[in-house]
């Protein structure tokens, strides 16, 4: 505990230098967007490890119910958090994650469904809502999280976009989706992208990099851009970043999510300074933040809780 209390001092100010804060409440640390909380409409976090009582591999906060840990454990997990939020876990609506980029229009009919109740549904990585008080949640533990804040229709979205879903262009499908429910106008959208895999620790092989081949193209303007502002430091010798770069071994690649993503954003039509992404990785900092990688696959997952502010449902 003392290692990850230190860790979690250390990255702080990372953090306050990349878009978001650290902050505490009860026995729960959390990570916050100063950017989405000054719209005054939203309620959010990221956990950490830290506030939890799972214990092992999965120690502490794990919100991830199918990980193998004690489930009345994660359910407490969830309960903290809850109590953090200003919400009961019968407000909350779990994403069912298989690396799609199916979204789904959360409403009062799905109130507490994958938490306090069962799933009705599957195959979803992004959650949309207009209604205040349904708290939507996603897990992870080195994909990307996306959170998506209308402050002027008011509505709210969270996506999981590891790099299938960021082939398949999860931020543009999330902002399409909340055209297409609530009006959303893209230059309206502010957005952040969380912590998760930075591109010196992920390194994939030939059939993912194909994948991202053409990435870049199309970007040059916003990539020199980045280049002149230092934003993002994935290019070689003062080039202007890019999404893929050559591994330490033939057949290898870096691959750069955060990079990627941010790219799908701004040519989804949100403006750059309305996207705040945290340079913090999770394998790096596996310590404090779950990594997939970091751990070989043993633990727990990070979430990401996001909530219109309002009179709940229900009420």
């Amino acid at each position: 505990m003392e290692r990850i209390e230190r860790d979690l001092r250390k990255a702080g100010e990372v953090l306050r230098q990349n878009g978001a804060v650290l902050s505490s409440k009860e026995e729960l640390e959390y990570l916050t967007f100063p950017s989405l909380e000054e719209t005054g409409i939203i309620d959010h976090l990221i956990t950490t490890r830290t506030g939890g009582v799972s214990k092992g591999e999965f120690s502490s906060m794990n919100v991830g119910l199918l990980r193998g840990d004690r489930e009345e454990d994660v359910r407490e997990n969830f309960r903290r958090i809850g109590e953090v939020m200003g919400c009961g876990t019968e407000d909350m609506v779990l994403a069912r994650q298989t690396h799609t980029t199916n979204i789904r229009h959360v409403t009062a009919a799905d109130r507490g469904k994958g938490i306090a109740r069962p799933f009705d549904y599957q195959d979803v990585d992004g959650l949309i809502t207009d209604e205040p008080g349904l708290v939507l949640v996603t897990t992870f533990a080195d994909c990307v999280p996306l959170i998506l804040v209308d402050p002027v229709r008011r509505a709210v979205g969270s996506a999981h976009s590891g790099w299938r879903g960021t082939v398949g262009r999860m931020g543009e499908c999330m902002v399409r989706a909340m055209e297409d429910a609530f009006g959303s106008r893209p230059e309206d959208l502010l957005a952040a992208v969380g912590p998760s895999i930075c591109q010196a620790c992920y390194e994939v092989g030939e059939e993912v990099a194909e994948k991202f081949a053409g990435a870049d193209r199309g970007t040059e303007a916003i990539r020199r851009e980045l280049s002149r502002s230092g934003r993002f430091r994935s290019g070689r010798d003062g080039e202007a970043p890019r999404v893929l770069n050559p591994g330490k071994q033939p057949g290898k690649y870096q691959l750069d999510l955060w990079l990627a993503n941010y790219l799908i954003l701004r040519q989804a039509g949100i403006p750059g300074e309305r996207i705040a992404v945290t340079d913090i990785c999770t394998c790096h900092n596996s310590s404090y933040l779950f990594s997939h990688r970091a751990s070989g696959g043993k633990r727990g997952a990070m979430g990401v809780f996001v909530a219109l502010r309002g009179k709940r449902v229900g009420e």
